[in-house]
């Protein structure tokens, strides 16, 4: 074979290799800012940039290499074939650096996009830490409300033992004292009774004095009339006895003895 033929052979063969390397540089580089940050330490946009400018490069040493072997070759054939294919290799180059400002300017908005997620994260996330601080101290709060609870509630069953024993011993004292009332209420029937006796008897009592008083004014009544009476008649006989000469009103003396008791009508 000859040696321009074998030259041409190798340039084709190193040209689909650098194709293919830089169209994955270009895809890697237009998926940059998409991918996690790690895949995006380990390859950083300059380094694929430089990757992908290398291959071109390379490529364009291809296409000078080919444009100087293509008048070389043996036959009519084959040069106008080395021809087109070097014309074709110039429209792939021209067709791989456009990528390679789209897949940069892509990367660039995937950048943007991601420094917007990023923000909005780093926004979430500050925004969920003071949710969280908040809620922090809620929780601190309700922990001293309810540790505060609990001491009243301590102390409000210690209040309840307390009124408990007070109450029971409010209970005997009621007892006791329900016990002395109803003592006293039977007494106070018993003295209502006694009263109402005591006034029955002293109610007859009185009536029995007023009725006997009432006897000996009448009988003093009586008594009196009748010693107007005799004192009456009486005069009429000591005028006839004076008349006759007959003193009838002489007191007789009659000796009665000093320790004999005198009754009393009354």
């Amino acid at each position: 074979m000859d040696k321009v033929v074998e030259a041409v052979e190798t340039a084709k063969k190193e040209w689909d290799e650098a194709y293919s390397r830089a169209k994955e540089h270009i895809k890697a580089i237009q998926g940059f800012g998409g991918k996690s940050r790690e895949e995006q330490n380990s390859n950083s946009l300059p380094r694929l940039n430089g990757l992908a400018q290398d291959a071109l490069a390379l490529l364009s040493s291809l296409q000078f290499r080919l444009d100087l072997l293509a008048p070389q070759l043996p036959t009519d054939d084959q040069v106008q074939s080395a021809t087109a294919l070097l014309h074709s290799w110039k429209n792939d180059s021209h067709n791989l650096r456009q990528s390679l400002r789209n897949a940069n300017l892509q990367a660039k908005a995937n950048m943007r996009k991601a420094a917007q997620e990023e923000a909005g994260m780093t926004s979430a996330a500050e925004s969920i830490t003071d949710s969280l601080r908040r809620t922090r101290q809620l929780m601190v709060q309700e922990v001293e409300r309810s540790a505060s609870t609990l001491m009243t509630v301590e102390e409000s069953t210690g209040v309840l033992k307390k009124a408990e024993s007070e109450y029971k011993g409010h209970r005997s004292l009621l007892m006791r004292t329900r016990n002395l009332l109803s003592t006293m209420q039977r007494q106070d029937v018993l003295d209502r009774v006694i009263l109402a006796v005591g006034f029955f008897l002293f109610s007859c009592a009185v009536l029995y004095v007023v009725s006997k008083r009432f006897g000996i004014l009448k009988l003093q009544q009586k008594v009196t009339a009748a010693i107007k009476a005799g004192m009456v008649g009486q005069a009429k006989i000591e005028d006839r006895a004076v008349a006759n000469g007959i003193n009838d009103n002489a007191v007789h003396r009659v000796d009665v003895p000093l320790d004999r008791p005198m009754h009393d009508e009354l």
